[in-house]
């Protein structure tokens, strides 16, 4: 049973973990506390070394790492200064082996739950299809979160995909992010959404779900813990009413 949930800030991002825990000890039959960024509170010596082992430097290729000295130096700096690091794809499920690892001895148990939300973008292999896919979770302990996964894991509107094509046929690059998200209709996450919080919350919540039953996600569209493969139903899931499907209100309220 988890009887504590420890949050980690980000930061350099809009993400409010502290509204998340209040959000979080409200529903929640566990202790809720908030702590600095999980990579300053947590660093161990071969942190960085652990994220260039983790990197993943082709999205067709299974194979990570690049421990070169000059990739281990920028992963020095980004942990030092995490607002430089960006578009870098990390394999979730080795950063939370790194994390896990450097979690004290006394607090590495499922009795206290440890949710890092990460300013970095993770991913999962897909045995399936023989590709990475970029996460916004990756549940276990600790529960990681992605705060890029949220605005770039979930595929945007078709419409997104098609301008994006269509600009690039034309001027022969990729038009700039911002570019796009202004001429595209549909709702979607964009970087520095101020729905993030909100939307955190049934996400952490996921975490705890999880460790707690054993369950991974509720296969109920609209519900707070369902996962997501769209940003159009992640919407859906975290900003409208009711938050949880009937089964889970009964654990988590309405």
């Amino acid at each position: 049973m988890v009887e504590r949930i420890i949050c980690y800030r980000a930061p350099s991002t809009v993400a409010d973990v502290d509204a998340v825990a209040d959000w979080l000890a409200a529903r929640v039959d566990a202790d809720v506390a908030v702590r600095d960024r999980f990579l300053d509170v947590h660093r161990t010596d071969d942190l960085a070394e652990r994220f260039a082992e983790a990197r993943v430097p082709s999205p067709y290729e299974r194979e990570t790492g690049n421990t070169m000295l000059g990739t281990i130096r920028y992963e020095e700096r980004a942990l030092e200064n995490p607002e430089r690091e960006g578009g870098v794809l990390y394999d979730g499920v080795q950063v939370q082996r790194a994390l896990n690892a450097a979690l004290p001895a006394a607090e590495r148990g499922l009795e206290t739950l440890h949710v890092p939300v990460l300013d970095r973008a993770i991913g999962t292999w897909g045995d399936h299809d023989g590709r990475w896919h970029k996460r916004v979770t990756v549940l276990g302990q600790p529960a990681l979160v992605s705060v890029p996964g949220l605005y770039e894991a979930p595929a945007k509107p078709e419409s997104y995909y098609k301008e994006k094509q269509r600009h690039a046929l034309l001027s022969g690059d990729t038009p700039p992010r911002e570019v796009l998200e202004n001429q595209v209709d549909g709702e979607f996450l964009i970087a520095d959404d101020p729905r993030t919080t909100d939307v955190l919350k049934g996400t952490v919540l996921q975490g705890h779900h999880y460790l707690e039953t054993g369950e991974a996600f509720c296969d109920r569209e609209g519900c707070r813990l369902f996962n997501a493969h769209y940003q159009a139903d992640l919407l859906a899931a975290h900003l409208r009413e009711p938050a949880f499907c009937d089964d889970h209100a009964r654990l988590y309220g309405p």
